[in-house]
């Protein structure tokens, strides 16, 4: 068995392993021990992220400084800048 590192952190981008949007880029908008909140800022807007198991996403080591620091200070964020921060990213699992 082999270790992974589950690192997660708000602004990270991580892409859908199952369900729907199976392939799909999304940023983490908050998180808990079994689950993350994930936003796409098309169909999951920040208003009503996606609530997804841990198990179901993969984690990558990218993540939006900009984005995650609004999202750690409380400051106002469209989901436009989501769209804009995953658009390089979306259909690339």
């Amino acid at each position: 068995m082999y270790s992974r590192d589950l690192r997660i952190s708000k602004g990270q981008i991580v892409f859908s392993k199952s369900g729907r949007d199976k392939g799909m880029a999304f940023i983490v908008c908050d998180y808990d021990e079994s689950y993350v909140y994930l936003a796409d800022g098309k169909l999951r807007k920040l208003e009503k992220p996606k609530k997804k198991k841990n198990i179901h996403i993969r984690i990558t080591h990218i993540v939006d400084e900009d984005i995650k620091n609004k999202l750690e200070n409380g400051e106002y964020i469209l989901d436009s800048h989501i769209r804009k921060a995953l658009a390089k990213y979306n259909n690339k699992m």
